[in-house]
């Protein structure tokens, strides 16, 4: 496979880099495993420094990394900004807790005094990270800060069209005082997964990607008894009940499904509404997704970014085709968007039967399915019927309604009155196709490393 990044808006090829032989990845799991030998070993507060200098270093230069991405993968500037911002939080959020989530805790047990038996959380060695070009940095850090503070150490093979990104992130920790090796940036192919994770000094490996990426590698994690944590797709519900605030919906709609150009695998990918506001809400979405200014991902109007790549677009043509054509309604909205550039036409799916393979795929773009509910129960069965199970939402004006229905969905976050969202201090992941395992604050934490229990007792007898 080739490294490349290619500017979305552009077409250009800005610059190319060779994919890493296996001898080259033999020697990036050599630098991580040197650096776990040293690292684990400091105390937690020094390591804790580290990930402060690096919330330091980018909090310094936010503009200049929120560059790379939106040369990279086309994201709007400002959404740029807010994920180098992102990232900042997460660091700090685990430089301010995560001593204590990583503090031996003590278990009453029958038979022995308190304090006998101590559940210790110590690192594995060198994790395995593949991530996805939609965040580039947030990704990265997203596995590495928990981690880091854990003691682990990490080989990353990032996404073939953010390879700059993937550089930027392994120099940020090098600046930051880390020791060589303890974020190893490897251009690898997919074929390499079997290498790394053959190698008995890597323990796990943590993936954000598609359906098919998962499963590969989850099966050789598996083949080698390695444990992995999966961040897959996601089709998220977005329920709006007859009681909601229909504008607040509407404006948390356009925003919720189109950040990032859509492609966020926590998007509001399907809008479900009660019957009774179903008209009212369609008509004012469609009007608030008309007025969306697609363009030049640099200048601060542009509220539409380029997809990350041609093909992402060709792609993303050939469902709403296939759409088409068993039934649904298809409706482009808003100006025609630019010609040069990998933009896709907003677009809403309407009329969709949940039968079909469109009610069970994932758009990665700016289209919008709708569905249209009779009842509190039928939004439940049209937002589970999706083989996903990532994030979801609720609105309406009576907060025990919404959570009620909340309790009910079938999938790993809900938020209420706002779309699913990304903060440094609320846990991430899902359920069915969208993966396992979970991300930041302390069950991300905990995730990779080995409660070992100690039990300090000199009973006599027998057990």
């Amino acid at each position: 496979m080739a490294y490349a990044t290619t500017n979305p808006y552009t077409g250009e090829v800005v610059k190319t880099f060779e994919t890493a032989s296996e001898q080259q990845v033999a020697e990036a799991i050599d630098k991580a495993d040197e650096a776990f030998q040293t690292w684990h070993l400091k105390p937690i507060a020094e390591r804790l420094q580290v990930l402060q200098k690096a919330a330091d270093l980018l909090r310094a230069d936010v503009r200049g990394f929120a560059s790379i991405l939106t040369l990279e993968m086309g994201k709007l500037i400002g959404e740029a900004e807010a994920e180098v911002n992102l990232c900042i939080g997460m660091l700090e959020y685990y430089v301010a807790n995560a001593e204590q989530q990583l503090a031996p805790r003590t278990l009453p047990a029958k038979g022995f005094d308190e304090g006998d038996v101590v559940i210790h959380h110590e690192p594995l060695g060198v994790l395995y990270a593949v991530e996805p070009w939609n965040f580039p940095f947030y990704q990265v850090i997203r596995i590495g800060a928990p981690q880091f503070s854990a003691g682990n150490t990490i080989v990353l093979k990032h996404a073939s069209n953010v390879p700059q990104s993937a550089l930027a992130m392994e120099k940020l920790f090098r600046d930051a005082g880390a020791p060589e090796g303890l974020l190893v940036n490897v251009f690898a192919s997919h074929d390499a997964a079997d290498q790394i994770l053959s190698d008995p000094r890597v323990r796990g490996v943590a993936l954000t990607g598609s359906e098919g990426a998962g499963a590969s590698v989850s099966a050789t994690a598996a083949k080698y008894l390695k444990k992995s944590t999966l961040e897959l797709g996601g089709a998220d519900a977005f329920i709006v009940l007859e009681d909601a605030e229909i504008d607040k919906a509407v404006k948390w709609a356009v925003f919720g499904r189109h950040w990032n150009a859509g492609q966020v695998c926590c998007s509001s990918k399907r809008l479900i509404v009660a019957d009774s506001i179903y008209d009212e809400f369609v008509e004012k979405y469609r009007k608030a997704v008309a007025e969306l200014v697609a363009g030049d991902p640099m200048d601060e109007a542009t509220t539409l970014a380029p997809l990350s790549m041609q093909s992402a677009a060709d792609d993303l043509a050939e469902l709403v085709e296939a759409a088409r054509g068993e039934g649904c309604t298809v409706e482009e909205v808003g100006e025609r968007v630019p010609e040069q550039g990998a933009f896709f036409q907003p677009t809403i799916l309407t009329d969709i039967p949940l039968d079909s393979e469109t009610s069970q795929t994932e758009f990665f773009g700016p289209v919008s399915q709708i569905y249209r509910a009779k009842d509190d129960d039928d939004a439940v069965r049209i937002a589970n019927s999706s083989p996903f199970g990532l994030g979801g939402s609720v609105f309406s004006q009576d907060t025990e309604r919404a959570q009620r229905i909340a309790r009910r969905l079938d999938t790993g976050m809900v938020y209420l009155n706002q779309p699913t969202g990304v903060k440094p201090d609320v846990p991430f992941g899902g359920t069915k196709r969208s993966g396992h395992g979970r991300e930041l604050v302390d069950l991300g934490l905990h995730e990779f490393v080995n409660a070992k229990v100690v039990v300090n007792s000199d009973i006599d007898g027998s057990f």
